[in-house]
């Protein structure tokens, strides 16, 4: 019998782990009607082969560094090279962005001090940023990462930042690398909420800064997340647009 992976699907979706699904994305592929596939790795799915059948590609974030010795973090690389070889646009969020940053000769590294929470992003006035973020050079993205793409890959724009991490989001022809997890939604929050990790009151204590308190970050879902929904629309219409066939 088929499965849903055998149907055809016009968008790839690499997952690491089950707590850093889709989200906000699934929610807009659909509302778009557009058919995808999603394979988790720690599930158990094997990425593709392949990248060629699809249209457009995802890849999603993950507690994971870009850099561990995981053989589904290679294989992510190798179809974001043959997806730039096929001219079919890319978008990572936060370890996927860290990924496509390795994937094109970028370097990953820890960061100088975590972002998690709601924090401020600064775009910058160049086609690109205008292209992936639209007019505002100013926005509120939801963060959680403790490593950042400290040198983009050769031919890449950096397209945002924010005060504690300066590289947020770079262009790569027709792909974007984020930082942030503009895919976010009240759900995933609450999920990782509820087991942040036995390290996070000692980030809380020592980075004030860029690392929110539990009751902040709530208090801030309700501020921000619809204006972040606003423009993960324009991210991912941008990136549909840019869909060759």
């Amino acid at each position: 019998m088929p499965t849903a992976h055998d149907l055809p699907a016009e968008v790839l979706v690499l997952q690491h782990l089950p707590d850093d699904g889709p989200g906000y994305l699934g929610q807009w592929l659909d509302a778009h009607a557009i058919p995808w596939h999603v394979f988790c790795a720690d599930a158990g799915e094997a990425y593709p082969a392949s990248v060629s059948a699809y249209k457009g590609m995802a890849v999603l974030g993950g507690e994971w560094s870009a850099n561990d010795d995981r053989p589904s973090l290679r294989h992510a690389e190798t179809l974001m090279r043959e997806a730039d070889a096929l001219r079919i646009p890319i978008i990572g969020h936060c370890l996927g962005g860290q990924l496509m940053a390795r994937a094109f000769g970028g370097k990953v590294e820890r960061a100088a001090q975590p972002e998690i929470g709601w924090m401020p992003l600064k775009t910058g006035d160049s086609e690109a940023s205008e292209r992936w973020f639209g007019a505002s050079d100013t926005h509120t993205a939801y963060q959680w990462h403790r490593d950042s793409f400290v040198t983009l890959p050769p031919g890449a724009e950096l397209i945002a930042r924010s005060p504690a991490c300066a590289h947020q989001a770079f262009a790569f022809g027709p792909h974007l690398g984020m930082q942030f997890h503009i895919e976010i939604t009240a759900d995933k929050i609450a999920l990782w909420m509820g087991e942040p990790g036995a390290s996070f009151p000692r980030m809380v204590e020592r980075w004030p800064d860029s690392v929110q308190k539990l009751e902040a970050m709530t208090a801030g879902t309700k501020v921000h997340l619809a204006r972040s929904h606003e423009l993960a629309n324009r991210i991912y219409g941008s990136w549909k647009a840019s869909w060759l066939r």
